[in-house]
């Protein structure tokens, strides 16, 4: 595949990384889990990356701006639903230390890059 354009983009990569581990914790669970908060859970992950995406192609800075707090709050969304998995003991050894690496990591980033984008709009 060609290189994108977010490729460069770090908060972007951790975005596809935490996508990505979700989908490997979720595919695996049963079906009535993975029908009720996999299904939601994994769409909360791609849409922190989807929403990044779409904010970096925007002409618009309040666009771009406003499309990297929905990421935001999808990464909060995510965030929720791993508890409620951890709460439920679907995810297993092994799972949590990755997941917990990367949402500590991706909450500062997505910030920084909203702050890098200016203040255009609130």
């Amino acid at each position: 595949m060609a290189k994108f354009a977010l490729d460069d983009l770090r908060v972007y990569a951790m975005a596809e990384e935490l996508a990505d581990l979700v989908w490997n914790v979720v595919v695996i669970w049963e079906q009535f889990p993975k029908n009720t908060v996999g299904h939601q859970l994994v769409r909360a992950a791609d849409s922190v990356g989807a929403n990044i995406a779409e904010g970096y192609g925007r002409a618009s800075p309040v666009d771009h701006q406003r499309f990297i707090r929905i990421a935001r709050g999808s990464l909060y969304e995510v965030r929720h639903f791993l508890r409620r998995a951890d709460k439920r003991q679907l995810l297993i050894r092994g799972q949590k230390a990755p997941l917990q690496r990367v949402l500590k990591e991706l909450l500062p980033a997505l910030n920084a890059y909203l702050r890098s984008l200016g203040t255009h709009a609130k």
